[in-house]
C-alpha cells in the first residue's frame, strides 16, 4: 500500500504468541496503552489464514474505541519467528506452515492497510529502549528475555539491529538457552543460587562478545529478579525490564510508526 499516513499519536500493536494473540492502542508519546488490551486465544492449528482472521478481529475491535487511530494508520505486528524483509524464516510455537511465508503480505491483505511485522523479542526490546528501563541509554543495550527459551534484542543508540538470536549462542558445547532459560531452571530443579551460576556463565560470555552499556532482563522471571540478579558479577549494569507483558504490543506499534515515518 502506498497511502501517505497522517500524523497520529496512536498506533495499534498486535503481539502474536503460541497461546494467545493480544492487541492494544499505544500512545506514541508515552508508550502507554490506552485502555485495556484485547486478547483472543491463538487458533489451533495456527495456520496463516486462521491467525490472520484473529488479528483482523482484534484490530476491528480496537478500532471501535475512542482512542483508535485513523482508518488507514499502519498496524505493528510482532511474530514469534526470525523475520527477514517481511518473510518468516522460522516458526516458534506456531504452525510450521509459516516458515518462508510472506507474513507482511498475509496481514496487509487481511487488514487492508499497511503493516510492519517484526520478531517478538525485538519488539519487546525496542519498547524497553524507548520507553522503559533502557530509555535514554546511549551505546549498546541488550534486552534478554528468559522464558521457554532465551530471546534477545540488540539496540544501539536507540535503534534496533534485528534478529539477534543470542539465546542460540553455543557455550560449553550447548545451545545457551538449553541451560540458562527459565524453563531449563524448572526442568533441572535448580535453586535460584544454582540458576545464577548458569546465568553468570551466559552473561559473562555475552558481555565479552558485545561489551554492552546495559543488560535488561525480561520474561516472566524478571519479576523474581531479586532472587538471582544480586548474585551476578558483571562489569555491565543489569536490571529488570519495566513494561512486562505489554512490551510486545508497544514495541510493535512503535516500529510501525518509525517505519512509516509517523514518529522518529
Amino acid at each position: 500500500m502506498s497511502k501517505k499516513h497522517p500524523s497520529t499519536q496512536t498506533v495499534i500493536g498486535i503481539d502474536i504468541g503460541g497461546t494467545g494473540i493480544k492487541g492494544g492502542i499505544v500512545d506514541l508519546g508515552s508508550g502507554e496503552m490506552l485502555g485495556e488490551r484485547y486478547r483472543i486465544d491463538t487458533p489451533q492449528p495456527s495456520t496463516p489464514q486462521a491467525v490472520a482472521k484473529v488479528v483482523k478481529e482484534i484490530v476491528d475491535e480496537l478500532m471501535t474505541r475512542k482512542h483508535a487511530p485513523d482508518d488507514d494508520a499502519p498496524v505493528g505486528i510482532t511474530f514469534p519467528a526470525i523475520i527477514s524483509h517481511g518473510i518468516a524464516r522460522s516458526a516458534a510455537n506456531v504452525d510450521k506452515s509459516w516458515i518462508d511465508a510472506d507474513v507482511d503480505k498475509i496481514f496487509t491483505q487481511e487488514l487492508g492497510r499497511d503493516v510492519q511485522v517484526m520478531n517478538d523479542a525485538d519488539a519487546a526490546g525496542l519498547a524497553e529502549a524507548r520507553y522503559g528501563a533502557g530509555k535514554g541509554v546511549k551505546g549498546t543495550v541488550l534486552v534478554i528475555t528468559l522464558g521457554t527459551g532465551i530471546g534477545s534484542a540488540f539496540i544501539h543508540d536507540g535503534k534496533l539491529i534485528p534478529n539477534a538470536e543470542l539465546g542460540h549462542l553455543e557455550i560449553d558445547g550447548f545451545d545457551a538457552e538449553s541451560k540458562a532459560s527459565a524453563s531449563a531452571r524448572e526442568r533441572d530443579g535448580l535453586t535460584w543460587a544454582e540458576y545464577a551460576v548458569r546465568l553468570q556463565r551466559y552473561f559473562s560470555h555475552v558481555e565479552f562478545l558485545f561489551s554492552p552499556e546495559l543488560f535488561i532482563i525480561g520474561g516472566g522471571i524478571s519479576k523474581r529478579s531479586e532472587d538471582y540478579l544480586p548474585a551476578l558479577s558483571l562489569r555491565t549494569k543489569i536490571i529488570p525490564a519495566e513494561l512486562a507483558n505489554n512490551a510486545g504490543i508497544v514495541g510493535g506499534a512503535l516500529q510501525a510508526a518509525v517505519h512509516f515515518k509517523i514518529t522518529k
